[in-house]
């Protein structure tokens, strides 16, 4: 890979990695690091500021995981390499949000971030796995469920829609470093100590 490629993915890291649940949230003089989930997401942000500001979050988380990719591939252009270099920025874009280096290398979970990238690896699968959440929330009240469950459906919808090895192997990345982000999530729902939406 060349420079152009390797700037790309630091690139797509530093954008991964602004929180921007937390800057959204200074403006309320509520640290969400200290509150609620003490998570930087936007269903923390949620909780704690209200659906507006939840949803910008979710937006942005969203944006920052779509766009690096988007931009990648117009400026690597058509190289042999290309495909290689938009998946690490991909997985960079994640991974800086999970341990971004502006806030110590302690981030947020992942899954609007993750949703970004999966909108630009093939935006039918999203709508696909977001029945799935929907469907997962609304039964049992875990967000941290559905996003477990449709993260986990991404790789298989790729691979059923018959898309290139480099992108199911990317979002099975993604996928997998979800839950891992999840393991405190898991073990609250196995022992019936996760925190419901249905129950404010």
């Amino acid at each position: 890979m060349n420079h152009i490629a390797f700037l790309c993915i630091a690139a797509s890291y530093l954008v991964g990695a602004i929180p921007f649940g937390l800057v959204i949230s200074r403006s309320s003089n509520v640290d969400i690091r200290k509150s609620g989930s003490c998570n930087i997401g936007a269903t923390n942000v949620t909780r704690l500021l209200g659906k507006k500001m939840g949803i910008l979050t979710l937006l942005l988380d969203i944006t920052k995981g779509f766009l690096p990719m988007y931009l990648a591939a117009f400026v690597i252009g058509d190289v042999p390499e290309r495909n290689l270099v938009i998946a690490l920025c991909g997985a960079a874009t994640v991974i800086g949000h999970m341990y971004p280096v502006y806030l110590g290398f302690k981030g947020g979970k992942g899954v609007a971030t993750g949703l970004g990238v999966f909108l630009y690896l093939a935006p039918l699968t999203v709508l696909f796995s977001l029945g799935i959440f929907i469907a997962a929330v609304g039964l049992s009240g875990f967000v941290s469920l559905g996003s477990l469950v449709a993260s986990a459906a991404i790789p298989l919808w790729l691979y059923l829609l018959a898309e290139p090895s480099w992108k199911i192997l990317v979002a099975s990345f993604i996928s997998c470093m979800i839950w891992f982000k999840h393991a405190p999530n898991i073990k609250r729902l196995l022992s019936g100590t996760e925190k419901s939406w249905k129950k404010k």
